[in-house]
């Protein structure tokens, strides 16, 4: 073989080589290119993007209702907290006020009794000094009962109040108006405002 075929030969075969390694390398920059579009599982980049924004959006959506439902549980307790604390300042104004209510009701029948000493002591002349004795106990006594709060039910003369009057006789009257009060068997009082023994009266038909 002369040395002219020989050189073309190897020529010839420098070329293959060279154009294989293009093709190689053209070949190692498509896969690197398809790799950088798909990911391990085979799937779009710019999908998987998508896929992973919606999730987020759903994430942030379920984070949102969290936070509407514990914002609204706070105001219930909130709400709930001021009642609460309302009740219990009203409890313990009723306390406070209504707290010696039982003791009064029981001392009302003594001033009752004192009363009527009262009335009986005004009938005897000779006994003025046992009179003003017992007017003085009488006043200081209801003094006192006024100054926590006792106040006289005033009926004589008013309209019925079932609220305040409790009717144990009726009796025709022309010269009165009908339904009012024309005689009071026992007096009713007040304790800073509540009724806590109603008056025992006479109405008028």
């Amino acid at each position: 073989m002369s040395l002219d075929k020989e050189k073309d030969i190897l020529e010839n075969l420098d070329e293959e080589n060279k154009e294989n390694q293009k093709n190689n390398i053209d070949s190692e920059a498509d896969e690197k290119e398809t790799e950088k579009v798909k990911n391990e599982d085979g799937n779009c980049i710019g999908c998987q993007e998508r896929e992973d924004n919606k999730d987020e959006s759903e994430e942030i959506e379920k984070y949102k209702k969290e936070i509407e439902e514990y914002k609204n549980k706070y105001l219930r307790i909130t709400a709930d907290f001021q009642n609460f604390k309302r009740r219990v300042e009203k409890e313990k104004s009723d306390l406070y006020k209504y707290g010696s209510e039982k003791i009064i009701v029981d001392i009302l029948p003594i001033l009752d009794n004192l009363e009527r000493a009262l009335q009986s002591a005004e009938d005897a002349e000779d006994n003025k000094g046992l009179r003003d004795g017992i007017e003085m106990v009488y006043k200081q006594f209801k003094d006192v009962l006024q100054k926590h709060g006792l106040e006289e039910i005033d009926c004589l003369g008013k309209e019925f109040d079932p609220n305040c009057h409790h009717a144990i006789m009726q009796e025709e009257c022309e010269d009165k108006q009908s339904n009012s009060i024309i005689e009071v068997f026992q007096k009713g009082y007040k304790l800073h405002s509540k009724v806590i023994r109603p008056s025992l009266v006479k109405v008028a038909k």
